[in-house]
């Protein structure tokens, strides 16, 4: 079956897949309810005094910049059905936005129009994208990472610098992760951006000190880097460096040499496909690799958060680069390896356990090193074909 037939159903397979999501989806969503229920304390100056027992494993704090309650205080006025609702639809119209920017990118550096045919794909691979495990996981926490990724991604692509800098120094604002995204600036030498960007997250800040002086003295000088505050660093569901060489060696590696040796690797690799992509003028690439560069430094990197592996895929499958490859990743990110890893840990605080699951729990961050890796093969901007005609 050709491709232009199977796009034709697009739009009924992602009804189906959203009907099936809805009746088998967990709507617990357990951060959604931090968000919600914690959120408030800002205005009285203990957003980190409070803590919420919502699960067995331990009580559940609010881990973000003030800047990031003050932007949820609409939410947490809304009834929690209602909030849940409200989350969710946002979070899936972020899930497509994601496709569709990076489809758009994929088209753009093809020469073609994004036309009808471009925006079935987008259709058809969110509803395949739903399956990953990062947004399943994301949904049903009711995390902010599809929002914020797509936001970020967005303000990344912008024409304008002025958009593009404030864009990422406001999602940096409400969850620092982001930041990383500073570094794509730098590369492609967009230096009105990166300067946009500090003073979009300096106002955040600033916003944050008015609203909650003393909340916000207290996040950015006692709370800020508590990896273990966030949660269990050498529980399985950290995908980190961090994490994956902890439940390797039996103990949390924090900053130590086996961290900073996996670092100066990622370092490398990051810098040969930077440079890679930046010759080869692939924008979609250059912001993958700054954001799986970014996943694998950071102390705390959830499987949930590894939502920029969706335009991966895309990149490697129609960007023509590895299809294999791509299809690691999805065998990776589909078939829920995590949720059966954390099955088998005794417990989420303990970080020593079997080789055969330590070895298990490197997936995202060991195929993050080997696209680093491939990457500046794949982008080879002068096929070898072309080459020996020449």
């Amino acid at each position: 079956m050709s491709e232009q037939r199977v796009l034709r159903f697009a739009p009924l397979v992602l009804c189906l897949s959203l009907g099936i999501y809805a009746a088998t989806a967990n709507w617990g969503m357990i951060d959604l309810k931090v968000y919600w229920s914690l959120a408030p304390n800002v205005l009285t100056d203990e957003l980190y005094s409070i803590d919420m027992p919502f699960t067995a494993d331990f009580p559940l704090p609010f881990t973000y910049p003030p800047f990031a309650a003050m932007v949820f205080l609409p939410l947490s006025a809304l009834p929690w059905i209602a909030a849940k609702v409200v989350w969710q639809v946002l979070s899936l119209v972020c899930l497509w936005w994601l496709v569709r920017t990076a489809l758009k990118l994929l088209a753009d550096k093809a020469v073609q129009p994004f036309d009808g045919t471009w925006q079935r794909r987008a259709l058809l691979w969110t509803a395949i994208a739903l399956w990953f495990e990062p947004v399943r996981k994301t949904l049903d926490f009711g995390q902010i990472n599809l929002v914020l990724i797509a936001g970020t991604f967005a303000a990344m692509v912008a024409a304008r610098q002025a958009v593009a800098g404030l864009g990422v120094g406001v999602a940096a604002g409400m969850k620092l992760t982001p930041a990383i995204s500073g570094l794509y600036f730098l590369v492609t030498r967009r230096w009105k951006a990166a300067l946009w960007s500090v003073a979009g997250f300096v106002v955040t800040v600033a916003l944050g000190f008015l609203v909650s002086a003393s909340d916000s003295w207290r996040y950015w000088f006692e709370l800020l880097g508590a990896a273990n505050r966030v949660g269990p660093v050498g529980s399985v569901i950290n995908q980190s460096l961090r994490g994956a060489l902890s439940r390797s060696l039996g103990y949390d590696v924090e900053m130590s040499w086996p961290w900073l040796l996996a670092v100066a690797v990622s370092v490398a690799l990051t810098w040969f496909a930077l440079r890679a992509a930046v010759k080869a003028g692939d924008t979609l690439a250059a912001v993958i690799i700054v954001q799986l560069f970014g996943l694998l430094v950071s102390p705390i990197s959830w499987s949930h958060h590894w939502l920029w592996v969706i335009p991966l895929v895309l990149w490697l499958v129609h960007g023509r680069r590895n299809l294999l490859l791509a299809g690691v990743w999805v065998v990776a990110v589909a078939s829920d390896v995590i949720t059966i890893l954390i099955n088998l840990q005794p417990s989420i605080w303990e970080i020593p356990r079997p080789w055969p699951l330590a070895a298990l729990g490197w997936i995202y961050p060991a195929l993050a090193l080997l696209t680093l890796a491939l990457t500046p093969k794949l982008l080879d901007p002068i096929p070898k074909a072309e080459r020996v005609a020449t």
